[in-house]
């Protein structure tokens, strides 16, 4: 084997380039990302599935009073949703798309933490779930692209990786991907 190495060059630089922690970092980063974003989508997407059967459960048939209850339970859910995202999670407003796109053009890490967090994926999900729950008209799609370039540069930082823009746009991919099953389109 020594022999084929002094002979073969690229065998030499292959075997450095696997044990090199510049070559392995990023990969590592990518890949916990991209399966922390799967499973948080697939939680997500049980509790929003559940949080709508619960709705819909509550309401039943469109017969005697539980057919008002939409028009209590709906607002009141709105005006806690409104409070939780301004008291606790502010930067959690909107569908979550326009968020992502604009996180990709900010430079200052502190401007990109007010739209990308930890916080807001908590956030995000449970103000979706909340939502579903009192009846709203939503979908987790938009929000699961927050959440999936939250997640992505929460790795890099961990990670120590500078690339926040491509990971941003990896994790909103990754967020499409994993809301609509289609893991080839992300």
């Amino acid at each position: 084997m020594a022999g084929l190495s002094r002979k073969h060059p690229m065998l030499r630089r292959s075997r450095a380039m696997w044990a090199s922690r510049r070559v392995w970092q990023p990969r590592l980063v990518f890949w916990a990302g991209a399966i922390s974003i799967g499973l948080i989508s697939v939680l997500f997407a049980i509790l929003a599935d559940w949080a709508q059967a619960l709705f819909h459960a509550l309401v039943g048939a469109h017969d005697g009073w539980r057919f008002y209850l939409p028009l209590v339970m709906t607002p009141l859910g709105f005006v806690l949703c409104a409070w939780l995202a301004y008291a606790f999670f502010p930067g959690s407003q909107g569908s979550g798309i326009p968020q992502a796109i604009a996180a990709r053009h900010l430079r200052d890490e502190e401007d990109r933490s007010h739209i990308l967090s930890l916080r807001l994926v908590v956030g995000k999900i449970a103000l979706t779930v909340i939502g579903l729950f009192s009846g709203a008209s939503i979908g987790r799609e938009g929000p699961t692209v927050q959440v999936g370039a939250s997640l992505m540069l929460q790795a890099a930082r961990w990670g120590g990786i500078a690339q926040a823009r491509g990971l941003i746009l990896a994790g909103s991919a990754a967020g499409i991907a994993a809301a609509f099953n289609t893991p080839l389109a992300g």
